[in-house]
């Protein structure tokens, strides 16, 4: 049975800190792409960061340079490190796993929520 966990989200003021992870269990962690996507009120959902099974990573345009995504394979395990933030980072928070050859994410976990005040 898959497990797609996240948590470490919560409420943070504007400028600071939060760390998110994603713990997994039920397929080869290794071998997935791993993304952190988030969706505020009324807003579309958006890419907000991914790492691939080789460790390469891309970053919307809006978090380069404050976020940072990594992963643990010991661990099956993928973090978000979010610094500097904006009250325009708040919402949900979403990791996903998409397999080798995969045309989409087929994992998904329940949603960590981000509030940045102001």
């Amino acid at each position: 049975q898959v497990h797609v966990v996240e948590s470490g989200g919560g409420l943070v003021q504007s400028g600071g800190s939060l760390r998110l992870s994603c713990t997994t269990s039920g397929f080869t962690f290794s071998s997935y792409d791993m993304t952190w996507y988030r969706q505020a009120p009324g807003k579309e959902r958006e890419l907000v960061a991914l790492i691939t099974s080789f460790r390469s990573t891309r970053y919307a345009d809006s978090v380069k340079g404050r976020f940072t995504i990594s992963r643990d394979n010991a661990k099956n395990t993928v973090y978000l490190q979010m610094n500097s933030l904006k009250p325009e980072d708040t919402a949900v928070y979403y990791c996903a796993a998409r397999g080798p050859l995969s045309p989409k994410d087929g994992y998904w976990g329940q949603g960590s929520q981000v509030t940045v005040s102001s």
